[in-house]
Parts: C-alpha cells; structure tokens; sequence
C-alpha cells in the first residue's frame, strides 16, 4: 500500500526550473484546482469527514488546509515581489486544521477560493521576469526562500494533498473521473 503520508513520493528540492520546465510548472499549478474539484465531487459528508490515513486529516481538513496554505505562498510570493527580503510569518496548520470552519465547514467556499488564488497566482507567475524569479523572502523555518526555486514545491504541496484524497477513494472504491 506504500506510504499514505506520501502518495507522490515526498518534497525533494531540485535545482531552480529553466523557462520551459516554469511553463509545466504553471500549467500544473493552474490544474490542480481542477483536479481537487473532481477528487471530491462525488463524495458524501460522511466521505467528507474521513481521514486520508489513519492518524490524518479529514478529507474536508485536507481541502481547507490546501487553500489556507497556497493562499499563505501566494500572499508570501506578492511580499517577495513587493518588498525587500521580507521575513514572512508561519502559521500553524495543524492547529488551524483544528478550528471550526476546518473541521465542519462546507469544502465549496474552500474550493472557489483554491481555485481564484491558483488562478491569480499563475497570472503573476507568468508576468515575472528574469530578475522577478530572483526574489526572495525568509521564512523562520526553512530560511531563504527563491521564488523560481519554491515554485516545484508550491506545485508539488497542491498535487501531494490531491494525491491524498485521491487515493483514499481509490481505497474506499470511488472511481474518479
């Protein structure tokens, strides 16, 4: 059954991607939002409310966590491009997974608002130059962070948790379109 914390395989930080390997990047980020949508189209409240794995998030945790995550990088992307070296905040995801709205809300709100930020985001990507893609921020934890060199693992954070709800329907016999 493989790993369940890591559908995809988990981060490996590479290399900052060339022009062309930023297009497939961007054509991936502006997917995912599309594909989180079909992941959790079909699916009951009860299916909602089932953990990925055991010990894990909900599936309704999951889609609140991606976007309050990518909207926390899209927001942290604008600083970058806006201010010199800004030193961006952290957030504690489990404890946000935790409150209230996380944990019962309705996924629709979440999955709109995914899908607006993936769709401003990729916009802003694309009108990046050269010298744009060099800006960096730093983060508490992991420290200098470059725009062209975080943009794989802005992508990647998007697809690892739709691999997650994915592969729970797979386990649970729900066949995605």
């Amino acid at each position: 059954m493989g790993d369940l914390r890591y559908p995809i395989g988990p981060y490996e930080p590479g290399p900052a991607p060339d022009i062309e390997g930023r297009k497939a990047l961007l054509s991936q980020l502006e997917e995912t939002p599309r594909k989180l949508w079909d992941a959790v189209e079909f699916l009951t409240e009860s299916q909602l409310d089932t953990p990925y794995r055991p010990g894990g998030w909900t599936v309704r945790q999951v889609v609140h966590h991606l976007t309050d995550a990518q909207t926390h990088w899209y927001l942290r992307t604008k600083m970058a491009l806006a201010e010199d070296e800004p030193l961006v905040k952290v957030w504690d995801e489990n404890t946000w997974a935790e409150l209230h709205d996380a944990r019962t809300g309705a996924v629709v709100p979440s999955l709109l608002m995914f899908d607006g930020v993936h769709r401003r985001w990729a916009e802003l990507f694309r009108s990046l130059t050269e010298e744009q893609w060099k800006r960096r921020m730093i983060h508490p934890e992991r420290g200098v962070v470059v725009l062209d060199a975080a943009l794989p693992m802005f992508v990647w954070h998007g697809r690892h948790h739709t691999a997650h709800i994915a592969a729970l329907c797979e386990r649970i016999g729900i066949r995605l379109s």
